[in-house]
């Protein structure tokens, strides 16, 4: 099959292109490239679309740069191509910033192209991208992380810029794209870092991918059947990941997600991964950190077990914290010492009270509990009025204070509480403590609840406290 039958077969079944499309396509000079923009000037009016150009020259090799965008000019012109160039000055940037090329040189192109892309109201950008591409890209995920994401390679279309950011060429190899532009009568530029190892993917294209084409020739076609078959097999379970996301994780505010653990652990292994997957695209909008296999699986293993108290770290700022059943994930708290500004007061009278860490408390009479005051989330202790005289009290430790928990013979120091639940040292000062009418700590919320507390009702308990 012509590259051309290739290409019009991909752009239907993808569904990239519509009547009327305004295509901004990326041409560097270089054989895709040329290729790319040469096919979309032959085949425009038979796709109903308009077309132009767009070349950035990062000034890294000189004179070579500059004529790379005087050749695409020059070939703009032939053809009646409208181009958007521009020369952005990368070693400057880059002694400045001391960063690496490859990141610096791509974050500064694609930047030119929103640029482009807002002034011209382009409804596609367009890249090429095509099954070696692919191919590299897979084995460099394989190498590095081997994610859910990254083994999925390079998908057809995506989101850019509020447009859409396509790749027409993903199933066709550099073989057939250099063999169409010679048949065209067409030239094309070669960049020189092409050749160099000094790149990860100019690595696995000189050394790693000649090896699999000498065990099959075919392997580049292969990769892009595996490709697409764990794309569709990922979207559908990322739509059920989402279904059960909207049902087992709250959100309280803009940076701040729980669920239940054990809801959690009631949900298949893969979609686990998914649920904390869509978290992360929540919280970030790196792809590197998204992808994070290490970031993935230490939140993962916070939801090993209900018991206890265990934080992982995580960039940016936030913290995912498994606390009392709970695995939740919020920005890091602030300030080290802040307490609370003044004591609440818990009583039957007061109906819900909201704490300052998000969580609720509600004290009701077992009379007057109803179905209505529960969400899936809300926890119930159960306790004896009598013996523990309301109201209760909310505040932030003291020196000196204790807790009675069940089992123990004598109280136990909140200092070594904070330590033993790991607790982190600069939330210790504002955890929120549940105090008697005599001023003694019945529960550290979220944490442990006193030896007044059960969790299913006892014979002479009239009263429960719920926590939200």
């Amino acid at each position: 099959m012509s590259l051309e039958l290739k290409v019009k077969k991909f752009i239907e079944e993808e569904q990239l292109l519509q009547q009327d499309d305004h295509l901004l396509i990326a041409v560097s000079g270089g054989v895709d490239s040329m290729a790319l923009l040469h096919y979309f000037v032959k085949t425009k009016e038979q796709w109903g679309i308009t077309i132009g150009a767009i070349h950035v020259d990062h000034m890294l090799r000189g004179e070579a740069s500059a004529e790379d965008r005087a050749f695409v000019q020059k070939y703009c012109d032939e053809y009646g191509v409208y181009l958007y160039a521009k020369a952005i000055p990368i070693p400057e940037i880059m002694a400045s910033e001391n960063g690496n090329t490859q990141l610096i040189c791509r974050r500064e192109r694609y930047r030119y192209f929103k640029e482009v892309i807002e002034k011209t109201n382009a409804s596609k950008l367009v890249t090429a991208h095509h099954a070696d591409d692919q191919l590299e890209s897979v084995l460099m995920a394989l190498t590095k992380n081997a994610t859910i994401n990254g083994m999925q390679g390079i998908r057809s279309q995506r989101i850019f810029e509020g447009k859409t950011l396509i790749r027409p060429f993903l199933t066709v190899t550099k073989l057939e794209i250099r063999e169409y532009l010679l048949k065209q009568g067409l030239d094309y530029r070669e960049d020189a870092s092409n050749a160099k190892d000094t790149y990860v993917r100019n690595r696995f294209r000189h050394h790693v991918v000649p090896l699999l084409e000498a065990e099959n020739p075919r392997v580049t076609e292969q990769v892009t059947h595996f490709t697409k078959q764990l794309q569709e097999d990922d979207a559908y379970l990322m739509t059920l990941a989402e279904d059960v996301f909207s049902r087992i994780v709250k959100r309280k505010d803009g940076n701040t997600y729980s669920m239940e653990i054990k809801a959690l652990q009631l949900v298949p292994l893969a979609l686990q991964r998914r649920l904390i997957l869509i978290l992360l695209n929540y919280l970030y909008k790196d792809s590197n950190t998204i992808q994070s296999y290490a970031l993935l699986t230490s939140i993962s293993k916070l939801s090993d077990t209900t018991a206890g108290y265990a934080e992982v770290h995580l960039p940016e700022d936030f913290i995912a914290v498994r606390r009392y059943g709970k695995l939740t994930i919020q920005k890091k708290e602030p300030l080290e010492g802040h307490t609370f500004p003044e004591k609440k007061i818990i009583s039957t009278a007061n109906g819900w009270t909201t704490l300052t860490n998000g969580e609720r408390l509600c004290v009701v009479e077992l009379p007057d509990l109803s179905s209505e005051m529960l969400t899936d989330t809300a926890q119930l202790f159960y306790f004896n009025a009598s013996k523990l005289k309301l109201p209760l009290y909310v505040r932030a430790r003291k020196e000196g204070d204790r807790i009675l928990l069940k089992g123990m013979g004598q109280p136990k120091r909140l200092s070594r509480l904070f330590i033993d639940e790991k607790i982190p040292l600069n939330e210790r000062n504002s955890w929120p403590l549940l105090i008697s009418q005599s001023d003694e700590v019945v529960a550290v919320i979220g944490v442990r609840m006193g030896m007044f507390f059960s969790t299913f009702p006892q014979p002479n308990d009239d009263t429960v406290l719920i926590v939200d």
